[in-house]
């Protein structure tokens, strides 16, 4: 089994550190850990949710010394990030390049409208921000930075339902997914613990069915993790996001080359 999504204390909304996700991950019988804390930025923006520029090395530094401690556990270093373009050249340059880190994962948390940055869990409350919300997604997602999409579907949070706008808006997605090959991610967390009332009654926020039944029509491949904040959490809701998959006829991908890196 294997996982390419999970957070440490550092982003200061999860708990444990690497060794404590390494450890549950053998007591799980995972092949693959992927560490993918929430990436520091530059100049400190949105730090309540993501650690401190000054913690970088020491998030490498801890994933480095998991990869000693436990050698017949994959550990992998990466990021899940919220890209812009005055961060490019750091995701390129320090990420990627200085810190060596074998992959990054595009999480678009927020999205730009009219000139502000607005959440992806709370702003997306009309047709207007979710155009802007998936410009913002597409947008970097064409990067060419990232190795896969975490929960793509996340407008889901607070666009309560669905309609021809929300389909418009996944069609576009999946559309830049498949011409990029950019592999979706089937979140585990949001499956688990994302629960929204609306009018059509309560259902999971993200993944969101009609979003994941949309990409059976694309050729699209599709990963499912955790997004774990917890080490006791690292498997939740991994199975059932395949089962999921294998219903909707959807193709997982293969994301074996970041092992090699």
């Amino acid at each position: 089994m294997k996982n390419y999504h999970t957070h440490t204390f550092r982003c200061k909304h999860a708990e444990g550190d690497v060794t404590d996700y390494a450890r549950s991950a053998m007591k799980k019988g995972f092949t693959v850990l992927g560490m993918t804390d929430h990436t520091p930025l530059p100049d400190n923006r949105w730090l309540p949710i993501r650690m401190d520029i000054a913690d970088l090395p020491a998030y490498v530094r801890a994933i480095e010394e998991a990869q000693n401690e436990y050698p017949d556990l994959k550990i992998l270093k990466g990021m899940e990030c919220e890209w812009a373009p005055e961060y490019h050249n750091f995701f390129a340059e320090v990420l990627l390049g200085k810190y060596g880190l074998d992959y990054l994962i595009l999480g678009c948390h927020f999205f730009s409208y009219r000139g502000r940055w607005l959440s992806s869990h709370m702003d997306i409350i009309n047709s207007k921000r979710l155009a802007a919300y998936t410009e913002t997604l597409i947008e970097s997602m064409r990067s060419g930075l990232f190795s896969f999409v975490a929960h793509p579907d996340l407008f889901g949070l607070s666009y309560l339902d669905w309609d021809k706008n929300t389909a418009a808006a996944s069609k576009e997605v999946l559309s830049a997914a498949e011409e990029l090959k950019l592999p979706l991610e089937i979140n585990g967390y949001g499956l688990v613990s994302r629960k929204v009332q609306t009018s059509q009654g309560t259902r999971t926020a993200y993944p969101w069915l009609p979003f994941w039944e949309l990409a059976a029509d694309y050729d699209v491949t599709v990963i499912v993790n955790s997004d774990a904040h917890h080490p006791k959490s690292l498997d939740q809701g991994i199975e059932r996001g395949r089962e999921m998959a294998r219903d909707l006829g959807l193709t997982l991908a293969n994301l074996d080359h970041l092992e090699r890196r």
